[in-house]
């Protein structure tokens, strides 16, 4: 009896200890290709850890000869996870996740988890369409399907073209268009109805993914993450770094009213109803003046800044002030100095030079900004 006695006030002493444990902060980084990442790992940041002018500054990420694997940072990224370590980008390289982690996890004594929902070439307009932006206009399905439509009759044209050029090398697509037993009308009526599903099922695709992603770590913590101890979670932040693919087509105009509409249904659907919200802004422009579309989305994002009830709670933030000045000055020649480029950058503007320091930059401000929206210390 005395034996059971002891066992029971052994377990009401853990469950309390428990209970008295804040709970895991889980943030939440969301977009397109540059919140996956593109720093290389190899051999750009395995170059600047060591590097007289960029070791400093990267110093934090490894010790004794290995990167640093935070116990107290978690990461889910798709299908990889676990503990906050370099290579969490797209394969191979780094994002903002890294740095985010460390300047969040420096800051809470509880554990960190985040959960990165990131996919390249997805625009807020389509692919992460939110729930209450409902469908576009009859006018953008139509394009739409018509745009499937022509693809699938050029690929018919290029295809009986491959195969007449190796009897007649000078066969032209007039001859082939005229010999050709399918027109675009036909390809409509036999395949429109697929095609307009397809459109239609498209739109908000990754947004459900992005929900489903969150929802499948929180249900599952302790299987993905082992260091869990069952204190419970919080929600506390979300980030989002996108854009490019909003540049095209119709989704300039709309992006502004997506992104208020994106905010709320997270907020929503995760039942957090201020959750900070983070907005990278585009920065693809480096040290020059955004012009025509990426303008446009860039203003657009930030007029986030001006909604009245998101004033406190949401922050839209510059990223093309943390350009990378070495692998923009070294970029015109890559080709060239190839072997002295892959100490500076490893991709091209679009993927912001590939530069882990620009990477590392951004996912700091990230971070600093997000602390400053939660106003806890």
């Amino acid at each position: 009896m005395k034996n059971i006695l002891c066992t029971l006030i052994l377990l009401a002493a853990i469950s309390a200890q428990a209970a008295d444990k804040k709970p895991v902060k889980v943030f939440i980084l969301a977009g397109q290709s540059n919140m996956e990442g593109k720093g290389k790992v190899d051999p750009l940041l395995n170059h600047q850890i060591h590097a007289p002018e960029t070791k400093e500054f990267f110093a934090h990420f490894h010790k004794d000869g290995k990167y640093i694997e935070r116990e107290d940072v978690w990461i889910n990224f798709l299908n990889r996870r676990g503990r906050l370590t370099v290579g969490f980008g797209s394969p191979g390289r780094i994002g903002p996740e890294l740095e985010f982690g460390h300047v969040v996890g420096d800051h809470y004594e509880e554990p960190v988890l985040i959960i990165k929902t990131a996919w390249g070439g997805k625009s807020i307009g389509r692919d992460f369409r939110p729930p209450s932006s409902g469908l576009p206009p009859k006018e953008e399905l139509d394009e739409a399907v018509n745009n499937m439509v022509n693809r699938d009759y050029n690929n018919l044209v290029r295809n009986a073209m491959n195969k007449a050029k190796k009897e007649n090398p000078k066969v032209t697509r007039k001859d082939i268009e005229a010999q050709l037993k399918v027109t675009k009308e036909m390809i409509l009526k036999e395949k429109g109805a697929a095609f307009r599903k397809q459109v239609i099922d498209s739109q908000g695709h990754f947004y459900r993914l992005m929900m489903e992603e969150i929802a499948v770590n929180l249900k599952e913590l302790k299987q993905r993450f082992p260091d869990y101890d069952g204190r419970g979670y919080e929600l506390a932040g979300f980030v989002w770094f996108q854009g490019w693919n909003d540049m095209y087509g119709p989704f300039p105009p709309q992006y502004a009213k997506n992104m208020e509409n994106l905010i709320r249904d997270v907020r929503k659907d995760l039942k957090v109803p201020n959750l900070p919200v983070v907005i990278g802004l585009m920065g693809q422009n480096g040290f020059k003046e955004a012009q025509g579309n990426m303008a446009i989305v860039k203003a657009a994002q930030a007029s986030m800044n001006d909604v009245a009830d998101f004033k406190g709670n949401v922050k839209a933030i510059p990223t093309d002030i943390y350009w990378d000045k070495a692998a923009n000055e070294a970029f015109p020649n890559w080709r060239k100095n190839f072997e002295q480029w892959q100490k500076l950058g490893s991709d091209f503007p679009y993927h912001y030079l590939g530069s882990t320091i620009t990477f590392t930059r951004i996912g700091r401000a990230f971070g600093k900004t997000m602390i400053e929206l939660r106003k806890d210390k």
